[in-house]
């Protein structure tokens, strides 16, 4: 009985957890500056709640970072369960579009978090890179791009997302960058006619 108890008690911090970041996504991508305990309330969890989570603003902001990232690249295989490769490329470019025009607003709260003196750095792209890669590799398995295209290149290839305004209107020209970058990623390609 004590098991369903501690499961269930998880599960409801697990909730709690995930309200704060997206509130704190949204709130921080307005406001770098935004209060904690209003963004505390507006997940509708107490301050001891919250600050159990989150000690400081850099962990929340840095979890945030981390969080987004790891969806980004969650995304990969779950698009290939059910896509075949090239369009599950597509598609999780799209993600990481949006992922890119997040991170563009938290730009300002991440620089005010790891540019003091003795703070914590910036928490590297390695989930976002080997999510490219299993794409790619898919991709090529299935002749679907062409064969020897590396992370790196990938993302130096896509690199444009980030200077996209993420206040502008910038699904079309993200698109539009994406769908150049996939029509290159095609050229080539084995399977192609």
């Amino acid at each position: 009985m004590q098991e369903k108890k501690d499961a269930a008690l998880r599960s409801d911090a697990r909730r709690n957890r995930e309200r704060i970041l997206e509130v704190a996504v949204a709130e921080l991508t307005r406001s770098p500056d935004a209060p904690l305990s209003a963004i505390a309330k507006k997940a509708c969890v107490g301050q001891g709640t919250f600050y159990r989570n989150f000690p400081n603003r850099e962990a929340l902001v840095l979890e945030i970072y981390r969080y987004e990232m790891q969806q980004v690249a969650d995304a990969a295989a779950q698009l290939l369960e059910t896509r075949e490769p090239a369009q599950a490329l597509r598609e999780w470019m799209d993600r990481l579009a949006r992922f890119a025009m997040t991170k563009a607003g938290l730009a300002d709260a991440i620089r005010m978090v790891t540019s003091a003196p003795g703070g914590p750095s910036k928490p590297g792209h390695a989930p976002v890179t080997s999510a490219a890669g299993l794409l790619l590799r898919a991709g090529e398995n299935a002749g679907a791009i062409r064969p020897g295209v590396t992370p790196d290149d990938f993302l130096l290839a896509i690199a444009g997302l980030w200077q996209i305004d993420p206040g502008s209107d910038w699904q079309p020209r993200a698109t539009r960058l994406l769908d150049l970058v996939m029509d290159g990623l095609r050229a080539g390609a084995p399977g192609r006619p």
